[in-house]
C-alpha cells in the first residue's frame, strides 16, 4: 500500500516532484523486504566502499549480485541506486553496489582494477550477509555494464586479485552496456581510453571465449546513448565462440529507463527486472555449471 500511494505522488507531482527521478525512485525502495549496510570499505581511498542489499529475513546461501552502475566513467555513485539493490534483494538476492574511481582521478583501466577488488571482497564477505560466494553474478547498466563484460572475458582484471571468470563468476547480466565502441568521438573518452593502438584491449568484444559465464545482454530499443547495435555484435560475438547467451530488446524503452524499471512504480514499462532475476537464478541454481552454457539463445 505505501508503494502504490508514492506511485500516485510521483505520477501526480503532490511534493515529489521537485526531487530527482533518481531521489523519488530510492524513497520509495525505503519500505521492502531487505537489509540494508552502507558504507563498507572494500580497499583504501574516498571511493572504494561498498552497500550491500540483503533479503529479509536472512536468506543463507543466497545468490551474490555484484552491481556496477554507469556514469561514462566520469560520474556516479552508489546511493543513487538504492532502487536496484533493493529490488534484487527484496527477490532473495544479495545485491553489493560498489563505488570506484572515475575520470579524471583515473583512467582505462583503474575503474575496472577497482571492480574486481569489489568482486574479490564480495567472494572474500558474501557469506556475512547470507550471500554463497559460490553463485555469483556480475552486473551492470551501462558504463557498469563495460566494466562487468570486461571482467567477464578479460581474465587479467579477475586474476589480479586471484579470481578466474570461468571459475568465480557464474554469469554476466549487461544492461544497455557498451562492448564495441570504437572509434572514439569524445575527445574526454579518448583521454580516458588512451592512444589508437592501445584501443583494441579497452573493448569486452575482443576479448570473448567460448568457455567465459552465460551472459544475458538486455538494451531498449529507443536507447539513444548507446548504441543497441553494442548488445547485437557482443550477442553474435558470444554465439560464434560456443558461448551462452540470451540478448533481449525492450521496444518503447530508452537508455535510463531500462534501468529506471527496476522500480516498483516503472515496471510496468519493461520486464527487465523480471528478466534479469530469472537469468540470475538461472545460472546460479545448483544444477551443472556445464548444462548452463550450454543453453544458448541465439541474438535476435
Amino acid at each position: 500500500m505505501a508503494t502504490a500511494c508514492a506511485g500516485s505522488l510521483l505520477l501526480t507531482g503532490t511534493g515529489l516532484m521537485a526531487l530527482s527521478p533518481a531521489s523519488v525512485l530510492n524513497i520509495l525502495a525505503i519500505w521492502g523486504k531487505y537489509r540494508m549496510t552502507s558504507g563498507i570499505a572494500y580497499a583504501p581511498g574516498a571511493r572504494h566502499s561498498l552497500d550491500v542489499y540483503a533479503p529479509s529475513p536472512r536468506r543463507e546461501l543466497a545468490p551474490v549480485v555484484v552491481f556496477f552502475y554507469g556514469g561514462n566513467w566520469q560520474e556516479g555513485e552508489k546511493s543513487t541506486y538504492r532502487f536496484v539493490g533493493a529490488a534484487l534483494a527484496a527477490r532473495g538476492l544479495v545485491a553489493i553496489i560498489p563505488d570506484y574511481r572515475i575520470y579524471p582521478e583515473v583512467r582505462f583501466p583503474g575503474f575496472i582494477e577497482d571492480g574486481a577488488r569489489a568482486v574479490r571482497w564480495a567472494r572474500d564477505h558474501a557469506a556475512e550477509f547470507g550471500g554463497d560466494p559460490g553463485r555469483m553474478v556480475v552486473m551492470g547498466h551501462s558504463a557498469g555494464a563495460y566494466i562487468a563484460a570486461m571482467l567477464a572475458y578479460d581474465r587479467q582484471w579477475l586474476a589480479a586479485v586471484d579470481l578466474d571468470p570461468d571459475r568465480d563468476v557464474r554469469g554476466l547480466v549487461g544492461l544497455a552496456g557498451p562492448y564495441d565502441f570504437l572509434p572514439l568521438h569524445s575527445d574526454t573518452l579518448k583521454i580516458i581510453f588512451g592512444p589508437d593502438d592501445r584501443l583494441a584491449a579497452t573493448q569486452p568484444i575482443n576479448f570473448v571465449e567460448g568457455a567465459a559465464p552465460p551472459a544475458f545482454l538486455a538494451t531498449g530499443r529507443d536507447d539513444d546513448m548507446v548504441d543497441p547495435g553494442n548488445v547485437t555484435r557482443l550477442g553474435r560475438r558470444i554465439s560464434e565462440k560456443g558461448g551462452a547467451v540470451t540478448v533481449k530488446f525492450y521496444d518503447g524503452v530508452g537508455h535510463r529507463m531500462l534501468i529506471g524499471a527496476f522500480a516498483a512504480p516503472l515496471r510496468p514499462l519493461a520486464p527487465v527486472l523480471r528478466d534479469t532475476v530469472g537469468f540470475i537464478d538461472g545460472v546460479t541454481s545448483t544444477a551443472e555449471t556445464s548444462t548452463v552454457r550450454a543453453l544458448v539463445a541465439t541474438p535476435r
